[in-house]
């Protein structure tokens, strides 16, 4: 872990390393959520692979979404692992987008898996879909979702705007 605070600016290409981790795992939660179907009974269904991947996935997106992207796991397996491979980053980010980006991930996951133990068919299929499909964005062609709704959010006033800038 880091000691970075939730407003330390960011390598964004960090994101983007934990957003390919994700995707592939919402891709094999989708496939397995497939397979499965919907079990009829609620200890049949918390059982289910699909379920079990989901629910790890939701507390990643947790994590992030509390602790903030500097201190996610993903982002400490890219600090560890791939950044010391790299040139250092062209420019920092401001890592309050990305977490919440991390926030709509949990809102989405969380509700599909709600929906999943309440028996709603193909719950798990459809917001994994979503996710894998944000996921997939970024990892791939570096455009967050959840970055830009948070930017449109405060642009029209939704959210705060910040008074001080993240310094670099």
């Amino acid at each position: 872990m880091t000691n970075a605070s939730p407003r330390t600016p960011i390598d964004p290409r960090g994101p983007r390393f934990g957003a390919a981790i994700t995707a592939v795992l919402l891709l094999v939660a989708v496939g397995l959520a497939l397979i499965g179907g919907t079990p009829a009974a609620l200890t049949e269904r918390l059982v289910q692979p699909a379920f079990l991947l989901f629910a790890f996935i939701v507390l990643v997106f947790a994590w992030g979404a509390f602790a903030g992207v500097g201190r996610h796991p993903y982002g400490w397996l890219y600090r560890r692992l791939v950044r010391p491979r790299l040139g250092a980053p062209a420019e920092l980010e401001n890592p309050v987008p990305p977490t919440f980006a991390q926030g709509i991930g949990l809102v989405v996951t969380a509700v599909g898996l709600l929906l999943f133990l309440v028996g709603v068919p193909y719950a798990l299929v459809v917001t994994g879909s979503l996710a894998f499909i944000a996921a997939f964005l970024n990892s791939v062609f570096d455009y967050c979702v959840g970055c830009q709704i948070y930017l449109l959010l405060v642009r029209t006033g939704v959210l705060g705007r910040r008074t001080t800038p993240v310094a670099p």
